[in-house]
């Protein structure tokens, strides 16, 4: 097991604890990891981490895939590989219909059939063997049609990237899954249980089989959230932990598709996810917080003190190349996360 940490992404305003960052780079953790939604970007945070630290890894968790076009993040994962030391990891994800459509101002469309593409695409960026030409259903370089020049050629890229920079991918859906073990080099799940992760061994070795890599599965990183919560008092930790899941189980998406709702269903929890859910579109979020069962709390967080923390981490160890990533909070939860797991 290894230790990820996440700062997420801002409110209103973005800081960046650095002492935390580099407290973290001390204790031994693997990577830190920024993400986005439609605030604060994902690559600036990273890159200001990046600057302060010497030896941990830099992720992204997530990009989202429709806010840059493939040659566009190909180029910043690159100038950031290089200028951090080669420490760049890049997470990628389809994100939601609510912010692809709401926020990027692009149909959903077909997310699997995209992400193939964007990652192909990048794929042959980081390569360098031949000059950029792709003609798929969502990319087209050079671009084509009734509005183009005629004058697009294609391009190798400048700057000489690392052909095997990793490229994770953030799935929930089996199909997705399927496509993360068979193209990317690592899953960030969300909300997983490893009480139940012999759901998900189905679909990751459909993937792994469809590789053009015989030993896929040995390498393969898998990168969940741990979401973490330290103290003596159980149900208060519990509790903390409760918005999160509410959030995502009751408010990303509608009814029929919501993929945290999806999953929590998969896990058993189908009664509990129509309530939150329902509460939630109502505009009741401290009802949907508290109808989150304490039973999937303990299934997919890690609450209370550290001696019941230490002994939750057992199923956790079982997972094959894991990577936990404990959320950015204090010097309390590095430290004791530091000690139970590495």
């Amino acid at each position: 097991m290894k230790l990820g940490l996440t700062i997420g992404y801002s409110g209103p305003r973005i800081e960046l604890d650095l002492n935390l960052i580099r407290k973290a780079e001390d204790l031994g953790y693997w990577a830190v990891w920024t993400s986005e939604a439609y605030g604060s970007d994902a690559v600036t945070p990273l890159a200001w981490a990046g600057a302060h630290t010497t030896r941990i890894r830099l992720g992204t968790a997530i990009m989202q895939i429709p806010g840059r076009t493939p040659a566009n993040t190909a180029m910043t994962a690159m100038t950031l590989d290089q200028l951090s030391g080669g420490r760049m990891i890049l997470g990628l994800g389809a994100s939601g219909p609510q912010v692809v459509e709401g926020w990027h101002g692009l149909p959903y469309g077909k997310p699997l059939r995209r992400t193939r593409e964007y990652v192909d695409i990048l794929r042959r960026i980081f390569a360098r063997e031949e000059p950029l030409a792709y003609q798929g259903e969502y990319y087209n370089i050079p671009c084509q049609g009734p509005e183009a020049s005629g004058m697009g050629k294609p391009l190798k890229s400048i700057i000489h990237g690392r052909a095997d920079l990793p490229i994770y991918l953030a799935a929930i859906g089996p199909k997705n899954i399927q496509l993360c073990a068979e193209i990317a080099d690592g899953w960030f799940p969300f909300i997983l249980s490893p009480y139940r992760f012999e759901l998900f061994e189905k679909e990751l070795a459909a993937g792994f089989a469809r590789s053009s890599s015989a030993d896929k599965s040995a390498d393969f990183v898998i990168a969940p959230l741990g979401m973490v919560e330290v103290g003596e008092d159980v149900q208060a930790c519990r509790n903390a932990v409760k918005p999160l899941l509410a959030l995502y189980i009751g408010g990303m998406g509608v009814p029929g598709r919501n993929f945290y709702n999806n999953l929590v269903r998969r896990y058993g929890y189908e009664e509990a996810a129509d309530k939150i859910q329902s509460l939630f579109l109502q505009g009741k979020k401290a009802e949907a917080m508290m109808a989150v069962p304490d039973e999937l709390v303990d299934e997919v967080a890690l609450c209370g003190p550290p001696e019941r923390i230490a002994e939750r981490l057992e199923p956790w160890r079982k997972i094959p190349n894991l990577v936990l990533n404990v959320p950015l909070k204090d010097e309390l939860t590095l430290e004791t996360m530091a000690r139970l797991a590495l």
